[in-house]
């Protein structure tokens, strides 16, 4: 499994931007940033530059939109643009079914930003009738995101999904409109790709995002591995709980990666960092990390549990917050 960091909230001047695709693919790279989701406003016309852009920088531009309505923003990956205006409070599935149709896959955007009349639309309205039909959410939305008052409740409602069984990815969205020396640090998605060789692709991405292998995080990469049985699992997989005894007794490294660009090191603090292994029943464990780089292994009873998934505590800027975590192991 190849990691690598992406940004898939940005805006260019084809919606609300100030900076073209090429200033911020420039400044993306700088930042060691592997790829981007173009997200305009209610445009795609931003991606005529696609190919020029990464040819130059060496970052991957993946194809994305921002239905932006009065009822909600939801984010469109890997389709061209996909008609969104004749979509009312109560029948969102029917934009989002021509997503799908069309191999694409769609989140919903800072699901509890503020709304009207700070900015239209932007909280959440959308009656959403089936959850399974959702890919992904905003869990982390800005920068500087553990920090944000808005993300609480939605890291919230992504857990009561989670809980009620439903498999929706969390991610991270900067909304990239602009960039200056001041900005805070952003937190950054890291895909767990297949594909090893080769800049990453939009199947790439969007298979990534769909099945759950993610990271979201504000510097260093955790990355877990499980054996349960005859089976070994990782981020995103769905483990048949069944078939591992009668215990369902599960062993589990979780490794943690210290950012690998200089720009990822901001205003963190090494000392006094736990992971935290995290269920639908409540936190499982905690777990000291000794070293900026670690290897933690813990065994753990999986009978009866729906997903776990990882979380690395510690300060940041001065204050006790979330510094990264992994997308659920789910449990058959």
């Amino acid at each position: 499994m190849k990691w690598l960091p992406f940004e898939l909230h940005t805006h260019t001047p084809h919606s609300d931007g100030t900076h073209t695709l090429l200033e911020m693919c420039t400044k993306a790279r700088e930042l060691g940033l592997s790829g981007i989701a173009l997200t305009d406003h209610n445009t795609t016309s931003g991606m005529a530059d696609a190919a020029a852009v990464t040819a130059e920088t060496g970052v991957a531009v993946i194809p994305g939109l921002e239905w932006t309505t009065f009822y909600g923003h939801m984010l469109t990956l890997g389709v061209p643009y996909s008609e969104w205006r004749d979509l009312g409070p109560t029948d969102i599935h029917k934009g989002i079914d021509r997503v799908h149709r069309q191999g694409g896959i769609v989140g919903i955007a800072h699901p509890f930003s503020l709304g009207s009349p700070i900015c239209t639309g932007c909280h959440w309205e959308y009656a959403v009738q089936d959850w399974s039909r959702i890919d992904y959410m905003e869990v982390w939305h800005e920068t500087l995101p553990p920090m944000r008052n808005h993300n609480a409740p939605a890291f919230d409602m992504w857990t009561r999904l989670l809980n009620e069984g439903y498999r929706i990815s969390g991610t991270a969205g900067r909304d990239w409109h602009r960039s200056s020396d001041e900005d805070d640090p952003p937190a950054f998605t890291f895909l767990g790709l297949v594909r090893e060789a080769g800049l990453p692709g939009t199947e790439d991405v969007v298979d990534a995002i769909r099945s759950g292998r993610i990271c979201v995080s504000m510097g260093p990469l955790l990355e877990l591995q499980m054996t349960c049985g005859e089976g070994s699992y990782g981020i995103g997989d769905v483990v048949d709980a069944e078939n591992a005894g009668a215990d369902a007794s599960c062993e589990l490294t979780v490794r943690v990666t210290p950012a690998a660009h200089p720009g990822r090191r901001l205003g963190t603090d090494e000392q006094g960092r736990v992971i935290i292994v995290e269920t639908d029943a409540g936190e499982m464990l905690r777990l000291p990390v000794k070293e900026e780089a670690d290897e933690i292994r813990c065994s753990f009873g999986a009978k009866g549990l729906k997903w776990m998934r990882i979380r690395l505590s510690g300060m940041l800027n001065g204050a006790l917050a979330t510094i990264a975590f992994t997308n659920p192991v789910y449990f058959k």
